[in-house]
């Protein structure tokens, strides 16, 4: 399953061949961007309360917490602890390697719980420090235990060579993580990167004055019912087509595409239900499938159908260019007024370290796809 490139021999183990892995390397540097924005996600409201940034270190437990927060804390780093061993292969190995990511996790939450000091809608906490560093010890561990079976010799390793390209470990990241990008509540169905409200916040913020982006930029545009429809459904036929063809280009031949292909679209869209249902309400599970929403699936199934044949490089340009147009129409097109009305029933409560993390998986996505799309290696010839 994770990349194998530029290969060693391992002293004194001839038939045993040592691989630095892409796919971990790759996915630790996103789930470290991941855990960054959801620790110290809005973003707003920075002041400096004169304590000491490791004023956190030295004051009293919680007196109030929840297993739900202690849980959190350690899966949330659990991943971390692993990726870390992961990627420090074949360089360091078993305990050094543990010792290292042990390590990477304190720095990491010590450094994001002081910086939650500034923050007025955190709180810096010990308890989330040290369950933070258990998550990661955890982690580290299974990543030693692990190793073997991941990077060395199992049967999804070997899956992964016969199905997908040598290279394939950056896109396998990106390509992994548009499931998870349909988690937080969008506008639009595989509307991802809508950053203009974001940066109408923060410009608010910055300049103590209420600034709208959308409304500056798309002042003209006053869009009907059938409109509304219309921007919805290129926006998930775009937005569909650019990851499926992500995932498309790093397939062999011999790869069964067009089942890996529907599988894939049809995690997206489970795990969108499910989201639903769990933030809003059951009933509210199928609230996205609106009309337009039901337009762009039926385009972006038809296009898929002839475009997962087309040449790796067509695909990859293609991808591209469907991203790039879903991104301006979802910062161009005005809110739909019904997703608002929707968005008043949320509540996001204590799943407010949860959502940070799923918002940033939602804005930053289609910028990780470009970045792969757009990588230097594709430009080079590979046997």
């Amino acid at each position: 399953m994770l990349s194998e490139e530029n290969p060693q021999i391992t002293a004194g183990e001839p038939d045993q061949v040592a691989s630095v892995s892409t796919f971990a390397r790759a996915g630790l540097l996103m789930y470290t961007f991941l855990i960054v924005y959801a620790s110290l996600y809005p973003f707003s409201n920075w002041s400096d309360i004169g304590l000491p940034l490791w004023a956190f270190l030295i004051m009293p437990m919680p007196h109030y917490w929840t297993g739900f927060d202690v849980a959190t804390n350690i899966v949330g780093y659990l991943p971390f602890g692993m990726l870390v061993v992961f990627a420090l292969y074949p360089g360091l190995r078993g305990l050094p390697a543990t010792i290292a990511a042990i390590f990477a996790g304190l720095l990491l939450s010590g450094a994001l719980e002081a910086a939650q000091t500034f923050l007025p809608n955190r709180v810096s906490s010990n308890l989330d420090f040290l369950t933070n560093l258990a998550g990661t010890v955890v982690g580290a561990f299974l990543g030693a235990l692990l190793t073997r079976a991941f990077l060395e010799q199992s049967r999804l390793l070997q899956l992964r060579r016969d199905w997908f390209i040598t290279d394939a470990g950056r896109g396998l990241i990106v390509a992994g993580l548009w499931p998870l990008a349909q988690i937080y509540p969008q506008g639009y169905l595989f509307g991802h990167g809508q950053v203009m409200p974001v940066l109408s916040n923060w410009l608010s913020d910055w300049l103590e004055t209420p600034v709208d982006l959308v409304a500056i930029l798309a002042s003209d545009i006053h869009l009907s019912v059938q409109e509304y429809w219309l921007a919805e459904t290129l926006i998930t036929a775009f937005g569909m087509i650019g990851a499926v063809l992500t995932l498309s280009i790093l397939l062999r031949k011999q790869a069964p595409k067009p089942v890996l292909l529907a599988l894939f679209l049809m995690i997206a869209v489970a795990v969108k239900v499910m989201a639903n249902a769990v933030l809003f309400t059951p009933a509210n599970a199928l609230a996205w499938l609106t009309p337009g929403a039901k337009g762009g699936l039926v385009i972006g199934t038809m296009m898929l159908g002839g475009l997962a044949y087309a040449p790796a490089v067509a695909q990859r340009r293609l991808a591209a260019l469907c991203l790039v147009l879903a991104f301006i129409a979802i910062n161009l097109v005005p809110a739909n007024p019904y997703f608002v009305a929707t968005l008043q029933a949320w509540t996001q409560g204590k799943f407010l370290n949860f959502n940070g993390a799923a918002h940033f998986l939602s804005i930053f996505w289609p910028f990780f796809a470009l970045w792969f799309l757009l990588h230097p290696a594709h430009r080079v010839k590979r046997s």
